[in-house]
């Protein structure tokens, strides 16, 4: 007698997942046909209740780590709502931490000049996880066939290793070549870090399962494509380098859809192909380490790990539309935002300074007032200047060591973009307005603040500096490029 039997999911992080579920049910006898939905989290599967039974089917399913039961199931609820306070409680109080840290300013680990692209490649080492879902059943496929022909799996996994990372670096480098076409700005690409922010969030949210109705938002490829992708994955399961090479369109992975953005945001084929390069490698580890352990590892304890890899994702998220806004100006970053309580005034009533004066390492002199800095790996020294309204300004800069990151600074309020030259030089402008004026790196990650008052005295000006968080952003990485930044 042929049964259908309706059914809830629960721990589906893509459409990937709908695949994984109705290829494992369909290899039970007596299962006729099978329909997940990773919108609404539900099924129905068709089967003969003479060769098989629904719970021989969930029993199925579940070995790969999702959770079923039947529709209204008060037990599955109450265990779902369990898991998900927890995951919610442990979300707010990491980023709560994590927001008390910047605020109060707390020691952090020092940042070093590999912070830029450890960011970046961290982000690729959580999507790991996120590969397992997607592409482990590839890299199961070419394994399997490989070792039964005598291959080693070492080698069958450095050619995957080269394949997708050759296809994730040549893509990026696309997608940089387009963003130079576009030309596009500073703004625009604080546009581009902010929506790779955001792209970040909804997909960590999504890896939470806290709010279902953001499974509707999802960009991936047409579906004959990636039927097509599936057919060719298979038919190629003896070759691991093509496989790698075809992970590279998997573009329904929403951190990789961010880092294409943000390689298209660098207007640079080399920073493009730069950026996925280190992202791509980011993802091997886990995902190789799936290939060799798949066997010990459970599929509930990668789901579980890839739930807990939703908080870091999201925090990662906050960190890129921080570096977003920062580059737009519009002076809704962090920094900004708390910089700006207690910052703005009149200074004092003492009046302008003398001439030849210095107040907090601005010297004003003959008409104007002069601040300097230096550009190194670690950044910008100092960072945050007390300028007079009204009075014209000389930014001497010593660039004595650049890099991708550092060679170039962005001051959106004022309009300047300006390329770091070695030695010195000298950028002029007149700040017209009092407030709080953000400025960085030209990707973000490097970021300054210039407080303009009124007047300007010793006392106000060291209680001006004092309102300014310091600037940790990120650091220049790897003897010349940028990390993952807008």
């Amino acid at each position: 007698m042929t049964l259908k039997k309706d059914f809830s999911v629960k721990g589906m992080v893509c459409t990937s997942c709908e695949k994984i579920i109705a290829t494992q049910a369909l290899a039970l006898e007596g299962v006729q046909n099978i329909d997940v939905d990773y919108v609404s989290g539900k099924g129905q599967v068709t089967f003969d209740e003479h060769k098989t039974s629904w719970g021989k089917i969930k029993h199925r399913i579940e070995q790969k780590g999702y959770a079923c039961g039947e529709l209204d199931s008060d037990s599955t609820k109450g265990k779902t709502a369990w898991t998900t306070w927890i995951l919610i409680g442990t979300g707010i109080l990491l980023l709560s931490y994590f927001g008390l840290q910047l605020y109060t300013r707390f020691p952090l680990p020092e940042i070093t000049q590999n912070m830029g692209y450890g960011l970046l490649f961290l982000v690729g080492l959580l999507t790991g996880f996120h590969c397992i879902a997607m592409c482990g059943g590839f890299v199961v496929s070419y394994t399997t066939k490989g070792t039964a022909e005598g291959k080693k799996p070492h080698q069958l996994h450095a050619s995957y290793a080269i394949g997708k990372t050759l296809s994730y670096t040549a893509i990026g480098a696309l997608f940089g070549l387009l963003g130079s076409i576009i030309a596009f700005t500073p703004a625009t690409r604080g546009i581009a870090g902010i929506i790779a922010g955001l792209f970040l969030i909804i997909f960590g949210i999504k890896m939470l399962d806290i709010f279902p109705f953001l499974r509707r938002f999802q960009f991936g490829l047409p579906k004959f494509l990636n039927r097509w992708l599936g057919k060719e994955s298979q038919e190629y399961a003896d070759s691991p380098l093509v496989i790698g090479l075809l992970n590279g369109l998997m573009i329904a992975c929403g951190p990789l859809q961010a880092v294409y953005i943000l390689a298209a945001g660098t207007g640079s084929m080399l920073e493009g192909a730069k950026m996925l390069f280190i992202f791509g490698l980011g993802t091997l580890p886990v995902m190789l380490g799936f290939g060799y352990f798949a066997s010990r590892i459970s599929s509930k304890a990668t789901m579980k790990i890839l739930k807990a890899s939703g908080v870091l994702v999201i925090i990662l998220g906050l960190i890129m539309l921080n570096r977003g806004l920062a580059l737009t100006g519009g002076g809704f970053d962090f920094s900004s935002l708390t910089s700006g309580f207690g910052s703005f005034g009149n200074g004092g009533n003492s009046g302008p300074p003398n001439a030849a004066q210095t107040i907090a390492g601005t010297t004003f002199k003959d008409g104007y007032q002069e601040i300097k800095m230096t550009v190194d790996n670690s950044g910008f020294t100092p960072n945050k200047f007390v300028l007079k309204k009204g009075v014209p300004v000389k930014w001497i800069i010593d660039g004595k060591q650049l890099n991708g990151c550092n060679s170039a600074i962005t001051v959106p309020k004022y309009g300047l973009n300006f390329k770091v030259q070695p030695g010195t030089q000298t950028i002029e402008f007149t700040p017209t307005e009092s407030g709080t004026v953000s400025w960085s790196c030209w990707m973000g990650m490097l970021r300054g603040t210039f407080v303009v008052q009124d007047e300007v005295d010793s006392a106000a000006a060291t209680e001006a500096l004092s309102q300014v968080p310091a600037k940790k952003g990120g650091s220049c990485g790897m003897g010349g490029g940028c990390g993952c930044g807008g």
